[in-house]
């Protein structure tokens, strides 16, 4: 036949890398645009995004209430108020020390600067005072060189302020919303998909499960080492001890890079407030306490939720961090888990019943259904797919909620 021909000439396993190729090329499309569409949606994508982390943070709280008797709009404002009032204290406590313990810092690095200079001049180096302070007009000019690029900065952060504000009221609408009606926006969602509900149903509840984990996990890991090396530096009686921790409590979501970062500010200060015996001391009591999270927590409270070589931990964070900046780098990680742990549910189906003839003679027993991951707004499994493999309610219609 005509149409045989044009195959013939070409040798299978062309072919087939030819079709593999076309394949990669339209999904390499799809994908550049669906990440140009989110680019130009950033002031609403990002929101969400952070949204949807702090609802899989909170919810455990909402749902304790609710289980409690509490009705759902009271249990999420209750919520969402015990959140806003953790945030307001540890702000309230970062901002009072660093009032109370700015200016001994700036003494004692005054201090620890003269004892440097000498120690250059009387130590083993010997240099002349000219030379010091020849490098020191260097670093002064330097950063005197920088001050047009950080006062332009200063005013290009001042004109977002008005974005960064509204883009902190849509993440608060949207947590609460998720927190309340999680389970009738799910099931409104699910009625778009028809026949493939029950798969998109799985996919979404193992998404869901996957994320809680990683951001519970997170969080209490953050919180530790937050809190240890706290302690440290209070300890040491290093300045601003309280700013520090929170800093690195937060430079912890960051896989490999935050810590570093975080570690950096932290041993800077310490060598300038107390010298480069407590400076040392504290880079091996950090460096200790990371491998103990590494090796111990991590695998224990949050690798089995996502059981990531960090070959591709590092892949996600180099490329949330190209898109997105830090808040990619953030949001790289549990977005990589979440598509590891959605696609096979969404590309598999339920095995199919057997014929009624087969089940008059023998009844089979049906393996046991394991129960989905609750999701916000509702308890587990109420929106899940029916036994027969047919698509089950898609959501119970909200009359809990308000």
């Amino acid at each position: 036949m005509l149409s045989d021909r044009p195959t013939k000439l070409v040798p299978p396993v062309l072919a087939k890398i030819a079709a593999w190729s076309l394949c990669l090329i339209l999904t390499g499309v799809v994908v550049f645009y669906f990440v140009q569409v989110i680019a130009r949606l950033s002031f609403v994508v990002l929101p969400v995004a952070i949204a949807l982390l702090l609802t899989a943070l909170l919810y455990p709280m909402t749902r304790s209430l609710r289980q409690a008797g509490m009705r759902p709009i009271y249990a999420t404002w209750l919520t969402m108020i015990a959140a806003l009032a953790v945030l307001a204290g540890t702000g309230w406590l970062v901002g009072a020390r660093a009032t109370d313990e700015f200016p001994n810092l700036v003494k004692q690095v005054q201090a620890t600067v003269g004892d440097v200079q000498e120690w250059l001049v009387t130590g083993p180096l010997h240099l002349q005072q000219t030379q010091i302070t020849q490098y020191f007009n260097e670093v002064v000019a330097l950063i005197e060189a920088q001050r047009t690029a950080i006062t332009g900065t200063v005013l290009t952060a001042g004109a977002v302020a008005v974005e960064v504000l509204a883009s902190i009221v849509l993440l608060l609408f949207v947590t609460f919303f998720l927190l309340k009606d999680g389970d009738r926006i799910w099931g409104w969602f699910l009625k778009g998909f028809g026949r493939m509900s029950p798969r998109v149903d799985r996919a979404g509840r193992a998404a869901w499960s996957t994320l809680s984990h990683y951001v519970q996990g997170s969080v209490l890991v953050a919180a530790v080492h937050g809190v240890v090396m706290g302690i440290v530096l209070a300890g040491m009686g290093v300045p601003l001890w309280a700013p520090l921790a929170v800093l690195i409590f937060l430079a912890s979501f960051i896989p490999i890079v935050g810590i570093f970062f975080a570690g950096t500010v932290a041993t800077l200060v310490t060598l300038g407030a107390k010298g480069i015996v407590y400076a040392l001391i504290f880079v091996g009591i950090l460096v200790v306490e990371q491998q103990l999270e590494n090796h111990v927590l991590q695998p224990l409270i949050v690798g089995r939720a996502l059981k990531f070589h960090p070959l591709a931990i590092i892949l996600a964070l180099s490329v949330g961090g190209i898109l997105a900046g830090i808040a990619g780098a953030v949001v790289a990680v549990p977005v990589a888990a979440v598509i590891y742990r959605a696609l096979p549910e969404l590309m598999t189906d339920l095995p199919a019943l057997p014929p009624p003839s087969m089940v008059a003679v023998a009844p089979p027993v049906a393996p046991p259904v394991a129960a989905g991951p609750e999701l916000p707004g509702g308890p587990a499994g109420s929106q899940g797919p029916a036994d027969d493999g047919k698509p089950g309610a898609a959501g119970r219609s909200g009359a809990d909620s308000e």
